[in-house]
């Protein structure tokens, strides 16, 4: 059991929950379910879970809140799957900024959800974990800039530190690990969700938006990320894999 992924499911729907928890568990997964925030706070507390799959129309707090304010908490490094039955690429981007690393529209199909779920969770693990105790830190150094590889954080030049989203951690991670060279909008997405992009998704141009904040980094005159018009974007910046501090 020590190494099933264990998923917390938060929705306020008994029936969608029971659903969810028993596909799951019939899938080798372990789930356990609560239907509100109350409920997710405390469950986090007494157990250790590798995925939160989060309804975005909860009542009073509702799955927006609670993602902000996991990425602000201990558990900022949670991959969150959001659910939404509304379908409307505002609520896909509002999930997507304040953290979310997947999103998906209700009325669903079990089987996408847990596809969904196996795919947040591999590209979660193809960067380095968020805790490596048998290692010292890792530095990856850019510009004004260093990424702790173990913190999942970046670092000013006054080493003030600056939180990411698990998406936006992996979304830089893909830039260090490539720069110079021009990567399309469906590669960022599969890389860094494991998916790829329809005609109408927009949620990598708003990761890199998002990246680009922490970044400090001007759109219109951009020092690390540039947009290639019909291409997609290239990290322009020198990088250095420098290793410990």
């Amino acid at each position: 059991m020590e190494n099933t992924d264990h998923i917390l499911i938060v929705d306020d729907d008994r029936e969608i929950r029971e659903l969810l928890a028993a596909y799951l568990e019939k899938n080798g997964m372990r789930a356990t379910v609560a239907a509100n925030g109350r409920q997710m706070r405390a469950l986090l507390e007494q157990q250790t879970f590798d995925l939160l799959v989060l309804d975005l129309m909860l009542p009073g707090e509702d799955g927006l809140t609670l993602c902000r304010e996991l990425r602000a908490s201990k558990w900022r490094a949670l991959p969150v799957l959001m659910l939404t039955a509304r379908g409307e690429e505002t609520d896909r981007i509002i999930g997507l900024e304040m953290g979310a690393d997947d999103y998906l529209t209700k009325p669903f199909a079990v089987r996408e959800l847990f596809a969904r779920i196996r795919s947040v969770l591999r590209r979660a693990r193809m960067l380095p974990p968020n805790m490596q105790v048998d290692e010292p830190g890792q530095f990856i150094t850019f510009g004004d800039w260093k990424l702790d590889t173990v913190g999942r954080h970046l670092l000013d030049r006054a080493g003030t530190v600056v939180s990411l989203s698990g998406a936006e951690y992996r979304l830089l991670r893909v830039f260090l690990d490539h720069p110079q060279r021009v990567l399309t909008r469906d590669q960022l997405l599969n890389l860094t969700q494991g998916r790829d992009a329809d005609s109408f998704d927009r949620s990598i141009d708003l990761l890199v938006s998002r990246l680009r904040q922490r970044l400090l980094d001007d759109a219109r005159e951009p020092r690390y990320i540039k947009t290639l018009r019909s291409e997609g974007y290239v990290f322009s910046s020198g990088v250095d894999l420098g290793g410990a501090a």
